[in-house]
C-alpha cells in the first residue's frame, strides 16, 4: 500500500486541509491519506477534552471520502505526539510499498531539524511540501542533509485554524472556511468561544 500521512493539530480541521489532501490523492499515486490528529503536540498544550473534539472534527470532515482515513495511533499513546515514533508504528501496522509520504507546510519544514530524532525520521519518510502564495523557499541545504521532498503545485488557499478560532471568539462570520459537519459540531459544542480558546 502506498501511504501518505497528514499529521497535525487540526484545531480545527478546515477546507484548505481537505483541498491539500484531495490534491495529493489526485496528483500522486497513493492508496490512502491517513489523517493523524496529534494528541499532545510538542510545544503546545491542550486539554484532554479539546483533544477529543479535534479528533471528532477530523472524523466528521473526512467521512465521505473513501481515500481518507483517520488514525487514533497518537491518541492511544496519550504521550507527546512525535512523528518519528508514529512512523515506526505505521510501518509495523501497514504493509507499505516504498516510503511513507508526509504532508507538511513550509513553516514546519523549515524547523524539521529541531524535530524529535530528525536524523532517523528523515530516513523513514519523504515529504510533500505545500508552499504559501508568493513564498520564496530554498531547502537545498536540507536536501544535501538527506531530507527527500517534492513541492505540491496546488494554488495557495489562505485559511488558517488560528484565524477561524479568532473569528468564532469574536462572533464573526466563518462560513465557507469549514466543512459543514465541522461547523455544526463547533456550534453544538460551543468550541472556541472566549472561555474556550484551547
Amino acid at each position: 500500500m502506498k501511504l501518505c500521512v497528514f499529521s497535525g493539530t487540526f484545531n480545527p480541521i478546515h477546507n484548505a486541509h481537505l483541498k491539500m489532501a484531495e490534491y495529493v490523492i489526485t496528483h500522486y499515486e497513493f492508496d490512502k491519506i491517513l489523517f493523524i490528529p496529534a494528541y499532545k503536540p510538542p510545544h503546545k498544550n491542550y486539554s484532554k477534552e479539546m483533544c477529543k473534539h479535534r479528533y471528532k472534527m477530523v472524523q466528521l470532515a473526512i467521512k465521505n471520502n473513501p481515500h481518507f482515513e483517520i488514525s487514533d495511533i497518537e491518541f492511544k499513546n496519550e504521550g507527546k505526539s512525535y512523528s518519528y515514533l508514529t512512523a515506526i508504528e505505521l510501518y509495523k501496522k501497514y504493509n507499505i510499498d516504498g516510503k511513507i509520504n508526509f504532508i507538511i507546510g513550509t513553516d514546519a519544514f523549515e524547523k524539521i531539524e529541531s524535530w524529535y530524532e530528525t536524523d532517523k525520521f528523515k530516513n523513514l519518510v519523504d515529504f510533500i511540501i505545500f508552499i504559501r502564495e508568493n513564498e520564496s523557499v530554498n531547502f537545498d541545504r536540507l536536501k544535501d542533509k538527506g531530507y527527500n521532498f517534492k513541492f505540491a503545485k496546488m494554488p495557495f488557499i489562505d485559511i488558517s485554524s488560528t484565524e477561524i478560532r479568532e473569528k468564532i471568539a469574536k462572533k464573526e462570520d466563518f462560513n465557507n472556511l469549514l466543512p459543514k459537519e465541522v461547523e455544526e459540531y463547533i456550534k453544538e459544542n460551543g468550541l472556541y468561544t472566549n472561555k474556550n480558546l484551547a
